[in-house]
């Protein structure tokens, strides 16, 4: 199987996952990225039998709005009991690294106020240890080379640590729905992600970033070429 056919798979895996909430009046979290986009098409025949969605990115309120799929303002929402998104990585324990699309702060924020999250995901996302994949670091602007700074403090445990700003294919910057930048820490090897997000969350002028420990999934579907997996978190996160 393809990758795409992978993701296809565990897309409609996840249609599993929000069944028992269909026609209770609920609101689900919808995701962001190729998978979420996968998932978002699988739940169009089912629109009528939710009550809304949250969107974690304009691309996602987009497209579940061509579908016909109600996008709801999080402040109009009081409970979310499932929220269901892909990841860049994730490891045995439910952590993620997330914002490849630079939706991460919203993401977070989402996965914070959901019940459950249901990670959806191929098999090369999959990873022993957090890192290959550039861990993405939302920032105010006025902040960026201060921030840029900080995280290259990290050189003394990570020497492969490099920080880059993420720019556009033109050369202009990535500016995420929040009208902030993305810095891309490369070179990380993370033996603890609660620690390090923690420490991050301590720097000023960033926003948020793309690990995902101190709220990690609580299940994973993961596509292999034998089938779709389900992994579930040894001690549910809420």
């Amino acid at each position: 199987m393809t990758q795409d056919e992978l993701k296809q798979a565990v897309a409609q895996a996840a249609i599993d996952s929000i069944k028992p909430y269909l026609g209770t009046g609920a609101v689900l979290g919808i995701g962001t990225g190729s998978t979420a986009d996968l998932f978002i098409d699988a739940l169009a025949p089912f629109a009528r039998e939710i009550a809304g969605t949250v969107a974690s990115s304009e691309r996602s309120a987009i497209r579940l709005k061509k579908h016909g799929i109600e996008v709801l303002d999080l402040n109009s929402v009081r409970d979310i009991p499932v929220y269901v998104d892909g990841a860049d990585e994730i490891d045995a324990g439910m952590h993620m690294i997330k914002g490849g699309g630079g939706a991460q702060t919203r993401e977070k924020i989402v996965a914070a106020v959901a019940d459950k999250f249901v990670c959806i995901a191929d098999e090369s996302k999959l990873v022993d240890k957090l890192g290959k994949f550039p861990l993405p670091v939302e920032v105010i602007p006025l902040a960026r080379s201060y921030v840029a700074r900080e995280l290259m403090k990290l050189a003394k445990e990570h020497p492969l640590v490099e920080v880059n700003w993420r720019l556009k294919p033109d050369g202009s910057a990535f500016l995420t729905d929040n009208g902030c930048v993305i810095l891309d820490v490369k070179g990380l090897s993370i033996a603890d992600p609660v620690e390090l997000e923690g420490r991050l969350n301590q720097i000023p002028g960033i926003v948020t970033h793309g690990i995902f420990a101190r709220r990690p999934a609580d299940v994973l579907l993961l596509g292999t070429t034998k089938g779709v997996r389900t992994l579930v978190a040894a001690v549910p996160a809420k």
